[in-house]
């Protein structure tokens, strides 16, 4: 029987000491570069217009908060307009990697540029944590001494500011919900759509009470829930980093469908992880029948990756071999 590794991964742990018969390597290579750089435009290509929409929408209105802050001298409003400027530098910045993360694989690097998508969203999540404790270190002062504010000037910038966050934030969930990415950039959107909710609830309180504490009040429980949300997507973050089984794959169903296939006998050694948080990846050793021919490996080794794609597996690594054989991997 010819036994077939189907491709090779970065971390190796299919090489044993067995002897293998390989595929033809310029065929295989080709089809798995096609298929990253396909897949990157099916379901990446729509997260980067929406950040294109984001960036702009958010560039627009940080210009718009700079002069409204001059001109209801409102350090409120000028303290968020330099916080929306690094939103926008952020967001722009996951526009430029999430673009870069759709070129497909090549000699550098195997499995295409989608690790740029997460490295974006990490370094997006840190600027918003940064950006939630300058919040709680400029407000805290506040709520011990609260400044009077133009709440007419601010009323008009809220109402503005609720519509182009909330525009960019529907714009961002319209969109592929599992890239990392967005949802960092979401999340910035969002916590300066509910500051701007906070102003508007705390401007239109003022126009009728002298009551300044409210505005801070407000800002400190925004801050908190972003912290909160910003974490949990750094951890989600940091386990795609680490290689982490995505939360999405099934291993007993994966099994379950592998072992219904013709001529399988067994499966283990099943390793998955992701390269963006979204497509998954995985390899694993295939305990199949004695004495089968090229043709019925090469057919097996088809049927198995559509099963896994139709999993949400876009990228598999197969290596088969008999029971007589002894893998050292079987736990």
């Amino acid at each position: 029987m010819d036994k077939t590794i189907g491709e090779n991964t970065a971390h190796g742990h299919q090489a044993n000491d067995h002897t293998h018969v390989h595929e033809p390597h310029h065929t295989h290579d080709h089809h798995s570069c096609q298929h990253d750089h396909a897949s990157g435009h099916s379901h990446v290509h729509p997260v980067t217009s929406n950040l294109k929409v984001a960036f702009f929408l958010n560039f627009c209105f940080t210009i718009i908060e700079l002069i409204g802050g001059v001109l209801t001298n409102s350090m409120a409003i000028m303290s968020d307009a330099i916080h929306d400027l690094g939103d926008t530098i952020a967001i722009g910045s996951a526009w430029f990697m999430e673009r870069y993360s759709e070129k497909g694989c090549d000699d550098r690097y195997n499995y295409g540029y989608k690790r740029f998508s997460p490295l974006s969203a990490f370094i997006t999540s840190v600027i918003l944590i940064v950006g939630s404790v300058f919040i709680f270190i400029e407000t805290i002062p506040r709520l011990i001494h609260p400044e009077a504010v133009n709440a007419k000037g601010m009323l008009l910038l809220a109402i503005l500011g609720v519509t182009m966050n909330g525009l960019a934030v529907l714009r961002l969930k319209s969109g592929n919900n599992d890239s990392i990415n967005q949802k960092a950039v979401m999340l910035h959107l969002m916590e300066d759509a509910l500051g701007w909710v906070a102003v508007l609830v705390g401007s239109i309180v003022m126009l009728f009470a002298d009551v300044p504490i409210i505005d801070p009040i407000l800002s400190l429980l925004i801050a908190v829930y972003i912290l909160y949300n910003a974490f949990k997507n750094l951890r989600a973050i940091l386990n795609v980093f680490l290689q982490a089984v995505p939360p999405k794959f099934d291993l007993e169903t994966t099994k379950e469908k592998i072992l219904k296939i013709p001529h399988v006998i067994d499966l283990h050694d099943v390793r998955v992880w992701s390269m963006d948080g979204s497509e998954m990846i995985m390899s694993l050793h295939l305990v199949v029948e004695e004495n089968l021919s090229s043709a019925q490996c090469k057919a097996l080794k088809h049927e198995v990756k559509h099963t896994c794609q139709h999993l949400h597996i876009g990228h598999v690594t197969l290596e088969l071999e008999t029971l007589s054989e002894g893998c050292k991997l079987v736990k």
